[in-house]
């Protein structure tokens, strides 16, 4: 059974329930008894060639994880 992670829009915790995929999207109750609990949107990332002038695991330069800068040749016009 796949797990999803949930914030409880009351208290604001955030935790993961497993569920069937046919009830992912259905309200949950969080760890401390709230209803209403939402579904997070899961975040993921990959690391690959960007190009031939970008190197592997960079974008425009920098490392993935800091982003890029405006002076990259992802904001060229």
């Amino acid at each position: 059974m796949p797990r999803y992670e949930y914030r409880c829009r009351t208290c604001g915790s955030v935790y993961e329930e497993r569920r069937r995929m046919a009830d992912a999207d259905e309200p949950a109750v969080c760890p401390d008894g709230h209803r209403g609990a939402t579904r997070l949107l899961p975040v993921f990332a990959t690391i690959g060639r960007g190009g031939d002038d970008v190197p592997s695991g960079e974008v425009c330069g920098a490392p993935v994880a800091g982003g890029c800068g405006a002076g990259c040749a992802c904001h060229a016009g």
